[in-house]
Parts: C-alpha cells; structure tokens; sequence
C-alpha cells in the first residue's frame, strides 16, 4: 500500500526552461530525466548551481531528488532546477526562506529570447538599406 513519506513538488523555469522536482527524504540521489546527476549536467559548474541551494540550507544529502527536465538548453534547465529545488525546500521547512531569498533563489529569471518581429530578419536586425 501507500507509504506515508513525505514528498514535496515543486517547479522551476528559466528562459524556455521547465523543471519539475520531487524530494523525498533519503541519501542525497539525484536522477535527472532518469540519468544520473553527473552524467545530465556534465560540468562542475552547473553541478554546483544545482546544489547551492542544498548547501545554503545545510541540507546536502538529506533528500533524494527526481528531476523531469524539458526545454530550453542545459544552462536553463540547471536554473530551472535551482528554483525548483529552492521552492521545495521551502516546502519541508518554511523557516528556509529567509536564507534562500537572500541568495536570490527565489526569484525566477525573467529574461527571454526576444520575438522576431515581421518585414525583418529578426529581433533588432534590420534588412540592408540601400539608397539607391
């Protein structure tokens, strides 16, 4: 039958990014899209994007993280799941917001790609003038 351990979701976007998260208390595994973490976001660097939030709340290795990742490119996915894990760690315990917030982990990047807009090539760019 069903457990009863706690599970909390959230989820995070960036740019074109969306992160849906699960924690459950456990040993610190974490699965993105069904691979594991090191094998999805190759570089050190995005590694520690994802883990800062566990590091600031002093939580790094206490949940086991599911992770279903979908668009925009690996930078935005590891934003997206930055603010995702934020927010679900605010789920376990509210008293974590203060110490996230000032980190900034709260807020969702608003910055997008800009439209094409018609009779251009694109956002800014403009066809050649000529005189004549």
């Amino acid at each position: 039958m069903a457990t009863n351990t706690p599970e909390y979701v959230a989820v995070g976007r960036r740019k074109t990014a969306v992160a849906r998260v699960r924690l459950t208390p456990g040993s610190g595994k974490i699965l993105v899209n069904g691979r594991s973490f090191e094998d999805y976001f190759k570089t050190q660097a995005l590694q520690n994007t994802v883990l800062r939030p566990f590091e600031i709340a002093k939580q790094l290795n206490q949940f086991d993280v599911r992770v279903n990742a979908d668009g925009g490119g690996i930078n935005g996915q590891a934003g997206a799941l930055r603010l995702a894990v934020s927010r679900a760690l605010i789920d376990s315990n509210p008293e974590l917001r203060a110490t996230l917030k000032a980190e900034g982990f709260l807020r969702r990047d608003p910055r997008m790609k800009e439209r094409k807009k018609p009779g251009q090539p694109g956002a800014r760019k403009r066809f050649q003038f000529s005189k004549r």
